[in-house]
């Protein structure tokens, strides 16, 4: 009101030649006032007043605008009718354009305030922007108008040629992204925001590769899909991380991954292991009646049974200590909390260390497994699912043989039970227990060199949530018998892993870090495969998700066969190799 006064009275100053010659003061108060109250009266109608206007943009002041427009209109008709014969038509003109500047002027210095206080801050990291489109403005904008980010915009990076040179917010576009480096070395950039929630992973990955080349902590703004309504909040930008480097989508769940689990009792065997326990977090989020966390290790149990706990108080949950090759105690745990999905994801998985200690991986991986699958079906389980192990393909280990020969034991029970019998099979997940994501992570922060076993040594990789959530998929889409296989997408080279996780840190591979390469390892592989030459593929209904449809093996004599395994781990346990090797390709009779 007080600027809508202001702005009549300087109109009026200007019309009468800089004199106040009021000829009826009461007359030019009548009309002051019914000026101020129609303005006021659009101004509140378009509810400008409610706009927090230090994080506000264009979209505001065209509001006030309009609203200032309508009501210019209306006070010109009551010009026309009082006051055009005392007063120039000027007035009118002058008065719309100063009622402009001076409400939309304060509004557009509230706006600025906080950017112009900004720039007098140098305490803050000095930030490039990749991406300059609207998440890059938006972040650009939230570092301004926020004190608690410790950031310094120095300018953006777009491929748009028409952008380049300009100002965004006042910040400059310095570059594509061909000219990432220069720009970080000219402008002693420390800390870099990929802006660009749109973009795929594979594009991404290009841009990380560009910005490792440089000094800088590289941050990400998560997917456009994750950001509520569109609403970027810098909360949510995350350091980048391996996973970003994988090159593949996120994948979505589908409904019916809860329906079958709601209500239900599940047994997850293995709980505390890097699969089980996430397998536990997933499990709990679909709302079970029951779940029973099973291990061998009691301190693992005990922290993801906190977890849930903690996470899910309302689901009632169970810890059991046990071991797998033990038959009586496995059958009590089943007599007592009576599953009806059974995840067995307990197993010996350390390639190098199962070479050594080939009894321990038949006991477990073997024995436990039949064990398992054998109670479930006597207990009339409605699904049981096996984690396996792309190593379980044309196996050259003893890992790999014994989880071979736990998905032919699962197979065998699910030509004839009720229970729907299937099999999970993938590849390496990133920083599980025991991968080498951990190993060289230690490396790296001790400043040691980085090993690697051979330059051409190839994996498929995927990360530990995702593994999980097709396993839960897998099990919906179980019929009985399936050997599913996960979307690995493309096979990943461990030295470029390296190198990767190496420049994560702020480090030059083989400069700052050096790679040191040591030599396969007993029964390592150079390439690992998904399927069997003679493996039929089928799709199905998940698009990350197909089944691999065995050959008709006999196993007929599989118990019989494994019973004689048993005989020789007792008698003659250097034997089991070839042992082993028999069994998988039915020779023993």
């Amino acid at each position: 009101m007080f600027i809508l006064s202001a702005t009549f009275l300087l109109s009026f100053f200007f019309v009468q030649g800089g004199k106040i010659g009021f000829t009826s003061f009461s007359f030019h108060t009548i009309s002051l006032f019914v000026y101020v109250s129609t303005c006021y009266f659009f101004l509140l109608t378009s509810r400008s007043y409610k706009t927090l206007w230090r994080y506000s943009g264009l979209r505001e002041i065209i509001t006030v605008v309009q609203s200032l427009t309508i009501a210019n209109v209306l006070y010109f008709i009551y010009f026309l009718f009082f006051l055009n014969k005392e007063w120039p038509f000027s007035f009118m003109l002058i008065l719309y354009l100063c009622s402009i500047a001076g409400i939309s002027g304060f509004r557009v210095f509230l706006i600025s305030k906080n950017q112009m206080f900004f720039t007098h801050k140098i305490s803050r990291k000095r930030t490039l922007i990749i991406g300059a489109g609207e998440a890059g403005t938006r972040v650009v904008d939230q570092i301004m108008s926020s004190k608690e980010l410790d950031y310094n915009p120095i300018g953006f990076i777009d491929d748009d040629s028409k952008k380049l040179n300009l100002l965004i917010l006042g910040i400059p576009v310095l570059g594509k992204r061909s000219d990432i480096k220069n720009v970080v070395s000219q402008n002693k950039i420390t800390d870099i925001i990929i802006a660009m929630p749109t973009v795929v992973k594979s594009e991404i990955r290009e841009i990380v590769k560009i910005c490792k080349k440089t000094k800088a902590k590289i941050n990400i703004l998560p997917p456009i899909e994750e950001v509520i309504n569109g609403q970027i909040s810098l909360k949510q930008i995350r350091e980048i991380n391996l996973k970003d480097l994988i090159g593949r989508e996120i994948i979505q769940p589908t409904k019916r991954l809860k329906e079958y689990l709601l209500n239900k009792s599940v047994l997850i065997t293995g709980a505390g292991g890097s699969i089980g326990s996430e397998l536990a977090n997933q499990v709990a989020q679909c709302e079970p009646k029951l779940l029973i966390l099973l291990g061998h290790g009691e301190n693992s149990i005990f922290d993801i049974g906190l977890r849930i706990k903690e996470r899910f108080p309302n689901i009632d949950t169970k810890l059991v200590i046990a071991d797998i090759q033990d038959k009586h105690l496995i059958e009590q745990v089943f007599r007592q909390y009576s599953p009806q999905i059974v995840f067995h994801a307990a197993a010996h998985k350390h390639v190098p260390l199962m070479e050594s200690n080939e009894g321990a991986a038949v006991q477990n991986n073997i024995f436990g497994t039949k064990i398992v699958a054998e109670t479930s079906n006597r207990f009339g389980v409605e699904r049981f699912v096996l984690i396996s192990t792309d190593k379980a393909v044309h196996p050259l280990n003893i890992m790999g043989m014994t989880k071979r020969i736990g998905e032919l034991i699962v197979q065998y029970y699910s030509k004839e039970s009720s229970t729907k019998f299937s099999i999970v099979r993938f590849g390496n997940v990133l920083e599980s227990r025991g991968s080498v994501i951990p190993i060289f992570k230690k490396q790296i922060e001790r400043g040691e060199p980085v090993t690697i076993t051979h330059p051409d040594m190839v994996r498929y990789f995927m990360t530990i949530p995702e593994a999980v959530q097709l396993v839960l998929e897998a099990g919906a889409l179980s019929e009985g018998g399936e050997v599913f296989v996960l979307d690995m997408g493309e096979p990943v080279k461990i030295s470029d892993l390296a190198k990767n996780l190496i420049r994560l840190y702020g480090y030059e591979p083989d400069l700052d870090i050096p790679i040191k390469y040591t030599g396969i390892r007993p029964g390592e592989k150079l390439n690992e495969s998904l399927f069997y030459e003679d493996e039929k593929i089928k799709p199905t209904d998940h698009p990350n998700i197909v089944i691999a449809i065995p050959h008709n093996s006999k196993m007929s004599h599989l118990n019989m066969n494994i019973e004689k395994l048993e005989q020789v781990i007792l008698n003659t346990p250097g034997k089991i190799r070839p042992i082993l090797s028999e069994i998988m390709q039915n020779k023993i009779k």
